[in-house]
């Protein structure tokens, strides 16, 4: 098992900034890829960024990137993702997730309990 921790959502102004961490424990971090996605009120959760096991790859949904920047602490067993120019459409709550082995936008095997990130204009 492996228990995700969300923190560092809150109320922004649009084009402010925020930055999410996720703290991992359970077992070894390195061995997961990492995920952030977000759900709207009243859509489904979508994809927002994923990071390889070492950090050395991301990948980023069409809406996000140039934005939002996803990166890992492996000796902290933390994930990140720092959010720039925040717009109203950013409003959801987000959760990181984690996948053994390989980067992807599907299949997360672990979930955190979400942390709220409400953009206003």
């Amino acid at each position: 098992q492996v228990q995700l921790v969300e923190s560092g959502g809150g109320l922004v102004q649009a084009g402010g900034s925020l930055r999410l961490s996720c703290a991992a424990s359970g077992r070894t971090f390195s061995n997961y890829a990492m995920g952030w996605f977000r759900q709207a009120p009243g859509k489904e959760r979508e994809f927002v960024a994923a990071i390889t096991r070492s950090g050395g790859s991301t990948d980023y949904a069409d809406s996000v990137k140039g934005r939002f920047t996803i990166s890992r602490d492996n000796a902290k067993s933390t994930v990140y993702l720092q959010m720039n120019s925040l717009n109203p459409e950013d409003t959801a709550v987000y959760y990181c997730a984690a996948r053994p082995l390989r980067m992807g936008r599907l299949q997360y095997d672990y979930w955190g309990q979400g942390t709220q990130v409400t953009v206003s204009s």
